[in-house]
């Protein structure tokens, strides 16, 4: 079973975001179960996403309390109730401009891969709208669900803008997937 946690503030798209992957990974044919807290209810205090994903049905019913991969919308949230979910193994992507070394710096020990959502999101026409890039990275660190599925779906799916969110999306997924080969290399 796959258990993931996105985090961000209000109004930053977190919860879309695990909307639109949940429904990408059954798209495929996996079982999900999400759920999410949105603290105070209002623009800028934290909110989370929780999303489990399996290939047989998930009778599990509780918090997600250690994560295989975080998704975090702001660098600043990595900290606290958030971190204490991770393990050397959780995978975390951030939306951040600052490179890996940085993080390798701050948090010894974790797996980050930081993608400069804004970037993508500004120069593919969405403005401060970072969801759709932050889903192509973290899908494509994750290795799940296909891109082709998850632009599919945010196509299908995505409010306004659809273009520009798949091409926010591809965009993402590229930038993490040429982090990944850098770091083979």
């Amino acid at each position: 079973m796959l258990q993931i946690i996105i985090q961000g503030r209000g109004g930053q798209g977190a919860q879309l975001a695990g909307t639109l992957l949940a429904a990408a990974f059954f798209a495929e044919g996996r079982e999900v179960q999400g759920f999410a807290t949105y603290g105070g209810a209002r623009r800028g205090t934290p909110v989370s996403s929780y999303l489990r994903v399996d290939e047989k049905p998930i009778r599990l019913r509780c918090d997600i309390e250690q994560a295989d991969a975080l998704l975090c919308f702001d660098a600043s949230l990595l900290e606290g109730k958030f971190l204490a979910t991770a393990t050397p193994g959780t995978l975390i992507v951030v939306n951040s401009r600052r490179p890996p070394e940085h993080f390798a710096e701050i948090l010894p020990g974790y797996r980050v891969l930081p993608v400069d959502g804004l970037e993508v999101a500004q120069r593919n026409g969405l403005g401060r709208m970072v969801n759709s890039a932050l889903l192509g990275a973290f899908a494509c660190a994750i290795g799940a669900p296909a891109l082709e599925t998850l632009t599919a779906t945010i196509a299908a799916e995505a409010p306004k803008n659809a273009r520009e969110n798949v091409a926010a999306c591809v965009d993402g997924y590229g930038r993490i997937d040429a982090q990944l080969h850098k770091a083979a290399a």
